[in-house]
């Protein structure tokens, strides 16, 4: 891959690292979440899901599969790879730029409506050269105790990583690899069974790299889970406050009341029983909401040492010890 406009660097493959890059670029209540597992029960508590990125060791291989050449650009925008070390968030952005119900904010959608219509391997340069998505991108550039007047790969060639994404694109099912001629379809699907096509596409691609190779992951791209699960404590609180409502009426033996169809059960042990369960979903939905709360503030502590440069401290502590005679007893004492 050749390298085009300013530098980009190397960034850790990390979900806190993924959604603070989301929100830089100036898209709103989206995050990332790394999946352990890809049974129902985790996808279902994730939800919505807008896509997924696969992560896995690069190596040359053979692959059949068709890929589209004569899509609609108004409808699908996929771009080639042609910038160094801008492999995850070029994926990032194959699911934002493509991904329904997304804010991504006036910024990210004005590049889009100036890339839309340009071939891939253009979007791709435009990617590059979009000083806000770089930006955000390098703001998690590592630290070196040496800096080349050249362009470092930031990873040694024979760890190379690369990301593909899998989404939903107006009733198919898409793998968008930036190194690929166009974006390639897996079949037709809903937005209430995509997740359930591709998983045999991933558990096919887990299996072909677990025989070699251990370093891959999965990560998903879902609306906010703070943002879902406070529209759900929303929700709750509405539905709890009407059969409360009802239950007083009943208990009074309001009459009109009780022929109102307002989809709410007719007994007053039925309320009741309701009632209890809402009032028990909605401590679990506020302990889920701190937990959240807990996590993005640790990632936000996580980012800050990330960005923050810790080496001329070091340089100037081991300084600082060599000039106290300190430095080589603590070096042959550690050996």
């Amino acid at each position: 891959m050749a390298v085009h406009g300013e530098q980009w660097c190397t960034i850790e493959s990390d979900p806190g690292v993924f959604t603070e890059l989301i929100a830089e670029i100036g898209v709103k209540d989206v995050q990332v979440e790394e999946l352990w597992s890809f049974d129902n029960e985790t996808l279902d508590k994730l939800k919505p899901v807008y896509g997924l990125i696969f992560l896995f060791k690069w190596r040359p291989e053979e692959d059949n599969r068709p890929v589209e050449t004569d899509y609609d650009m108004n409808e699908l925008f996929f771009a080639n790879q042609v910038i160094n070390n801008a492999c995850a968030t070029q994926a990032i952005l194959s699911i934002l730029l493509n991904a329904q119900d997304i804010n991504i904010g006036q910024k990210l959608q004005e590049f889009k409506d100036f890339a839309q219509l340009i071939p891939p391997d253009m979007k791709g340069l435009a990617i590059g050269n979009c000083e806000q998505i770089r930006l955000a991108h390098n703001a998690f550039a590592r630290p070196e105790p040496l800096i080349s007047d050249g362009v470092s790969s930031g990873v040694k060639d024979e760890d190379v990583y690369h990301f593909i994404s899998y989404l939903p694109i107006n009733g198919k099912l898409y793998e968008l690899d930036g190194l690929k001629d166009g974006p390639i379809c897996l079949g037709s699907c809903t937005k209430e069974n995509w997740l359930e096509l591709v998983t045999p596409e991933i558990q096919k691609r887990i299996e072909r790299y677990s025989q070699s190779e251990i370093r891959f992951n999965l990560m998903a791209v879902i609306k906010k889970l703070t943002v879902s699960l406070n529209e759900e404590l929303e929700r709750l609180t509405v539905r709890k406050a009407s059969i409360e409502s009802k239950l007083q009426s009943k208990q009074q033996q309001d009459s009109a009341a009780m022929d109102v169809d307002d989809g709410l059960p007719s007994t007053v042990e039925e309320l009741q029983n309701e009632l209890a369960t809402i009032i028990a979903q909605m401590q679990e939905c506020n302990n889920k909401l701190s937990d959240e709360e807990d996590k993005l503030n640790r990632w936000k502590v996580e980012n800050i040492r990330r960005k923050h440069n810790y080496i001329p401290f070091i340089v100037n502590f081991l300084k600082y010890l060599a000039e106290q005679d300190q430095l080589i007893p603590l070096i042959e004492n550690a050996s």
